[in-house]
């Protein structure tokens, strides 16, 4: 992935995470499905098995490839499902950033409710989405060395917000933090209390979000 930048409103806002855990990026179109099918493959084998049952033979088999063209690519699962988790992210940022462009600017809290919906029904809709999340059950760091997956999930969300809040990047970046460590909490608890999200807690993560971003930014 390429460093931040600040990103044109009507552009998608690049992931922060750190660059590929691929051993070497597919170059054909042949070979870049097969990367595909693999990552499909882990995230349907993480739902059925969980991550510590996960291994590169079942993953290669379930994608209908030679373990060995799993190898080229990457060097032991974990390279598989944190290529899986970057994908994830890409998507989800990738989704909220054309939610974002469809709404009013005056509106701006409403991305509150766009960005915790989006998170919701990943969750409840991509495979292998509810066992890892963004990677925190496999590593804090998963997705860069130099910071933990809020703070590149949180790095991400401001580099779409930069065009949506008119707030100095570090006040703004200080703010999405809280928010997003915030609604981590909180969804997580309402995932714990029911596997497709307690309601009464989703509705409460949003209130308290709300609360705390027009508090900084403004009704």
């Amino acid at each position: 992935m390429s460093e931040s930048r600040e990103t044109p409103r009507n552009d998608v806002a690049e992931t922060q995470a750190e660059p590929t855990p691929l051993r070497r990026k597919p170059v054909q179109q042949r070979s870049a499905r097969r990367v595909e099918q693999m990552l499909d493959a882990s995230a349907v084998l993480i739902d059925e098995l969980g991550y510590d049952a996960l291994t590169t033979t079942l993953i290669a088999k379930r994608a209908g490839v030679a373990v060995g063209s799993l190898y080229q690519f990457f060097p032991d699962k974990r390279a598989v499902v944190q290529a899986l988790t970057q994908r994830n992210l890409e998507r989800f940022v990738a989704a909220v950033n054309e939610r974002l462009q469809q709404l009013s600017p005056e509106h701006w809290w409403n991305i509150v409710d766009s960005v915790l919906d989006i998170y919701l029904r990943m969750h409840r809709e991509v495979p292998g989405f509810s066992k890892v999340h963004f990677g925190d059950v496999i590593d804090v760091r998963l997705l860069a060395d130099d910071r933990d997956n809020n703070s590149v999930i949180a790095d991400s969300l401001v580099e779409i917000l930069r065009g949506h809040v008119d707030r100095p990047a570090d006040e703004l970046r200080f703010a999405i933090a809280i928010a997003n460590e915030t609604a981590d909490a909180l969804l997580k608890l309402a995932f714990r209390r029911d596997p497709n999200g307690d309601e009464r807690i989703v509705a409460e993560a949003k209130h308290v979000v709300k609360g705390y971003l027009a508090s900084k930014f403004g009704d």
